[in-house]
């Protein structure tokens, strides 16, 4: 069985937050602020970095992102983007 996109940014998500002693909140949803989500700003670049081993691409380097994403659906819809192009 594969995860899907949603499911491996969630788990890496969980990962990372064990690694920095961070609470995440539960649950996390497609609305959940990532600000308000548990990891700090050390965390999301821990994460991304996670994201790039375990998928191969960055979409933070490989897309022009005008402006950070402020939920945790427009984080996913921009890993989505970089997936389709890969």
């Amino acid at each position: 069985m594969t995860l899907d996109l949603e499911q491996q940014i969630k788990l890496a998500m969980q990962q990372v937050a064990e690694l920095g002693d961070c609470q995440l909140v539960e649950p996390i949803e497609a609305s959940t602020l990532l600000l308000e989500s548990g990891l700090d700003s050390l965390g999301y670049a821990m994460l991304v970095a996670q994201l790039e081993e375990d998928l191969g691409f960055d979409p933070f380097t490989e897309l022009a992102i005008d402006t950070y994403p402020s939920t945790f659906s427009e984080f996913v819809a921009i890993y989505q983007q970089c997936a389709s192009q890969q």
